[in-house]
């Protein structure tokens, strides 16, 4: 049971990281911006290796700390990044701010910016994940494996009905994600 409870958390973490990728890559579609297969490992390389440091991190915090201490305030910590998310969509009903998707270019050097860019929202989410105990390990594969189905899922998606809903929502949906794997880890998931 141990290790499905692993397994499950480190997928809930990946899925909640990688909603930011399948809404880029949703905007890639409309605009007719297709990654080849050498930008996409790019992409999932580099969001995994920042991933696995932050996660890492987390997890040295967690040894200094004492694990159940660190467990709890890292699950707490996840719980309130997912709480400001869903916060920061409701601020964003009141008017309508849209972002603008970073642009890659036809070089390398953009593709591994933009790999960056995303890895950032990784980082915050990874050391917290990290201290409450998700392993960084099996989070750092599911999050290369998801990462590679995100890419897809988001080009096929890209001008339908469904990806524009996606896209409206991802925000709180990742947030009700880390909320619900912080609260889960507080409580010794």
């Amino acid at each position: 049971m141990e290790w499905f409870s692993m397994l499950a958390a480190a997928l809930l973490f990946s899925a909640a990281c990688n909603f930011d990728t399948v809404i880029l890559a949703m905007g890639w579609a409309v605009r007719g911006v297709r990654p080849s297969p050498a930008h996409t490992l790019v992409i999932a390389g580099l969001t995994t290796l920042i991933t696995w440091l932050s996660l890492v991190l987390g997890r040295g915090a967690a040894v200094s700390l004492g694990s159940s201490f660190a467990g709890a305030l890292g699950g707490l910590v996840l719980a309130g990044i997912g709480l400001w998310f869903v916060l920061d969509w409701l601020r964003s009903l009141g008017g309508a701010r849209q972002e603008e998707a970073p642009q890659a270019g036809n070089n390398l050097l953009g593709w591994v910016a933009l790999a960056a860019a995303l890895a950032v929202n990784n980082a915050g989410v990874g050391v917290a994940a990290g201290a409450s105990g998700v392993g960084p390990g099996l989070a750092s594969l599911a999050n290369f494996v998801l990462t590679l189905a995100a890419l897809p899922l988001g080009r096929a998606l890209g001008d339908r009905v469904a990806g524009r809903l996606l896209g409206k929502y991802a925000l709180p949906l990742s947030g009700l994600i880390l909320v619900g794997l912080g609260v889960w880890q507080v409580l010794g998931g």
